[in-house]
This record gives structure tokens, C-alpha cells and sequence, in this order.
């Protein structure tokens, strides 16, 4: 099996939606991580709720460290904000290092529902990418 590690800053909202994408899209043929460079310490209830839509639940995920990781074997890391990628330590373990910066849907202003557009945006832009990085 594969192992994919996604790294942001947070680990709040981009890398667990993806982490749980990346599980999803997989096929059993994958395994996903996520962690962020500073941890927020919990799930974007947001990303809660726009992955729910998709029948994926991360309610019981966790905001992890990404020092956890370090001493791991992946097959590809990826990060998903400008500071993950900056601050984020060599893998050495890593067959493949990736960037992809998406927008941070925590920064999304208005309503719940304004929010929520930029977090199905997102949601719906990180899936395509996993989905175009599995195809080829």
C-alpha cells in the first residue's frame, strides 16, 4: 500500500479534507496522513460539515503534529499552504515532495453560508487534484 502524507499549516481544514479525499479516492490502494507545522488543535467544524455532504466524516479526526510523522516512509508528501511548504522539514522517507497551494477556506468572511461556499470550493478544487494525481 501507498502512503501519502498532506501537510499545512493548521492541519484544520485543506490537509484533513484531503487526507479523507485521498483515503476516499484511493481505493484501498492508499493510505492517508495529514498534519500541520503549527496544529490548531481541532477540525474546522466547516470542513466537518462540507465533507459531510460528500458522505465523509471528520468528525472524529484530530489536528496533529507534523513531528509525528518525520521518522515515516511515504511514497509522497504534499503541502497545501505556502508556510507548510516553508517550514515544513525534509522527509527523507519521501519518494515525492508535491505543492499544491489551495486557498485557506478558515480565512472565508460573511455568513455560515458565504463560508461555506469557499469550503465546498476547496473541498471540490483539492479533489480534482487528488483525483488528476491518481489517473496518471
Amino acid at each position: 500500500m501507498k502512503r501519502v502524507l498532506v501537510l499545512c499549516t493548521g492541519n484544520s481544514c485543506r490537509s484533513q479534507m484531503a487526507e479523507e479525499l485521498w483515503e476516499n479516492l484511493g481505493a484501498g490502494e492508499w493510505q492517508a496522513e495529514s498534519a500541520g507545522s503549527n496544529p490548531s488543535g481541532y477540525v474546522h467544524p466547516l470542513a466537518i460539515e462540507a465533507m459531510k455532504e460528500l458522505d465523509i466524516d471528520l468528525s472524529e479526526n484530530t489536528s496533529k503534529h507534523l513531528e509525528q510523522f518525520t521518522d515515516q516512509q511515504f511514497d509522497l508528501v504534499v503541502t497545501v499552504c505556502d508556510n507548510a511548504k516553508e517550514s515544513c522539514p525534509v522527509f527523507t522517507g519521501a519518494t515525492q515532495t508535491l505543492h499544491w497551494p489551495f486557498d485557506d477556506p478558515a480565512d472565508a468572511t460573511g455568513s455560515d453560508e458565504e463560508k461555506m461556499k469557499m469550503f465546498r470550493r476547496v473541498r471540490d478544487e483539492i479533489k480534482t487534484k487528488i483525483q488528476n494525481y491518481l489517473n496518471n
